[in-house]
């Protein structure tokens, strides 16, 4: 009896040192270009943030698995000047790096600054002003050789270039030399090195960050070259006949980490495709296994492909508390809200279970400075989002509400309104140059607004009492996608306030966003 307890024990002890599977994409939402790093058991990601403030949210996790979003990396305007930026300006692919106690974060604001690092040795504290890189393209990397050196790579005239600087100065210590072009796919770029058995592997993204993305990768035994490509490249891709259907497309811009239990993995960006192959959720951050044996080179999930359910071994899973779907705004904003551009922090208070939004002349379609909108992504095809605001102040032209929103030529919102001496719900679409808007008589200055969305269509609501809401409006999925907009960012859903002379508000009580079950069509 004794030997067969022990057995069991062994059994449980086992299995325990491990967990099996998991769902992609692992951070959902608008989250594109991830790039990892480990520090002991520990695991930091960061992704690309482009128009919206903070810069760079910054994610946790013990097992690579489930995310916690600790915060941002850019949190002052020093560090993100954002004005005039749109939604295919701002913060481009950033990489996150620990070397000697200390945490280095290189991006790329393509709107003012060009590529800059910021550091810090608190994880969870503030990063450093920018320490400017003076080299030209995106998509930078730094990498520290054996000897102590650190190594940029970068993307630049449809190739990979490298040199060495100094990254607590900024300083470019060598002539940047173009070491790889990569195999032929476009716009070769996202670059990162790793050094393993005696090889210099160099992995980037090809094919444009759409349905032909794809990651390849090459070696040498220098690391300024010559780089020879993988026999199997590329080695993550879902643009093949086998992955055509495959709900993840787009796969690529990855980032390679050994776990602490000598595992390597992936993450990479991809979308879920909606709607007939179209994508407005954003680029999400996904995982993968990867086999790296010595010598050899890496294999990703055995076939080079992702999938939603994986059935793989994975670390011992260590998930955090979810965050409620209700918020009641009993203490300052979290991490997950973003502001579009360098907002006025003055016109947002959150006091008494309300967060009061002071309107500002400029709304929803402005594209140059900060309306007065606060935001968080979209995570799911099929949600409902709610909340309760009540007009303060309001003049005729004030109004106050929530927005689907994909960027300022593309949004579905939903107010409350003053139009002279009447208060209406209004409904906007904003498709390009195409704006239409409808009212609907309303009386009083409270209402409960709600946001629903499946794969096809948005809908609008509005409510009196919260109990029994009305239809406002309905808008296509199709219109507001990447597909038609062209952009890198993804849906947001924001609470805002217009008022044209300033001197409005608006007291929103909550905000609440859940994934609903999926609805069956009906038979007919």
């Amino acid at each position: 009896m004794k030997r067969i307890l022990l057995s069991i024990a062994a059994v449980l002890i086992a299995a325990s040192s491990f967990g099996q599977g998991y769902t992609n994409p692992v951070v959902k939402g608008f989250n594109p270009d991830p790039s990892v790093c480990r520090v002991g058991d520990d695991y930091y990601l960061v992704t690309s943030s482009f128009q919206y403030y903070p810069g760079v949210p910054l994610y946790h996790s013990k097992d690579l698995v489930n995310w916690e979003q600790i915060g941002h990396v850019l949190t002052r305007e020093s560090q993100l000047y954002l004005k005039g930026a749109n939604s295919n300006g701002g913060i481009y692919a950033p990489t996150i790096r620990h070397h000697n106690g200390r945490f280095y974060m290189i991006t790329t604001n393509v709107s003012t600054v060009g590529n800059f690092i910021v550091t810090t040795d608190d994880i969870r504290g503030e990063w450093s002003d920018p320490i400017p890189v003076k080299v030209g393209g995106i998509d930078p990397s730094i990498f520290w050789d054996e000897d102590g050196k650190c190594w940029y790579t970068g993307s630049a005239d449809g190739g990979i270039l490298l040199c060495e600087i100094n990254p607590d100065t900024g300083e470019v210590l060598s002539t940047p030399k173009r070491v790889w072009d990569g195999t032929g796919g476009r716009w070769p770029e996202a670059p990162h090195i790793y050094k393993k058995d005696g090889w210099y592997y160099l992995m980037i993204a090809e094919g444009g960050t759409e349905f032909g993305h794809m990651e390849t990768i090459a070696r040498s035994r220098y690391i300024d070259g010559p780089y020879k490509e993988a026999p199997h490249n590329p080695i993550l891709a879902h643009y093949k006949a086998a992955t055509q259907d495959n709900p993840i497309q787009g796969v690529g811009h990855a980032d390679l980490v050994q776990a602490h239990d000598g595992s390597w993995w992936l993450v990479c960006l991809g979308f879920r495709t909606q709607s007939g192959m179209h994508h407005l959720l954003g680029r999400e951050t996904f995982l993968a296994p990867v086999r790296w044996d010595e010598g050899a080179w890496p294999v990703v999930n055995a076939t080079g492909d992702i999938a939603i359910n994986m059935n793989v071994p994975t670390l011992p899973l260590q998930p955090f508390e979810a965050r409620p779907e209700r918020n009641e705004f009993k203490s300052e904003l979290g991490a997950e809200w973003s502001w579009l551009r360098n907002p006025d922090l003055s016109k947002y208070k959150v006091a008494d279970g309300k967060l009061r939004i002071y309107g500002t002349a400029a709304g929803t379609d402005e594209a140059v400075v900060s309306p007065s909108f606060v935001c968080v992504r979209q995570e799911d095809h099929n949600f409902i989002a709610e909340t309760c605001l009540t007009l303060g102040n309001a003049r005729s032209g004030d109004k106050a509400g929530m927005s689907i929103y994909m960027d300022s030529n593309g949004h579905y919102d939903i107010c409350l309104a003053k139009k002279g001496g009447k208060t209406v719900i209004e409904t906007k679409y904003r498709l390009g140059s195409v704006t239409h808007t409808e009212e609907i008589p309303y009386s009083g200055s409270k209402v409960w607004l709600r946001l629903t969305g499946n794969p096809f269509r948005y809908q609008l609501w509005y409510s009196k009492d919260g109990k029994e809401f009305k239809a406002a409006g309905t808008g296509d999925a199709r219109f507001l996608s990447s597909e038609t907009f062209g952009n890198f960012t993804g849906i947001m859903l924001g609470l805002w306030a217009e008022s044209p002379a300033g001197k409005g508000y608006a007291d929103f009580e909550y905000f609440e966003y859940k994934e609903t079950v999926p609805q069956m069509p009906r038979r007919r």
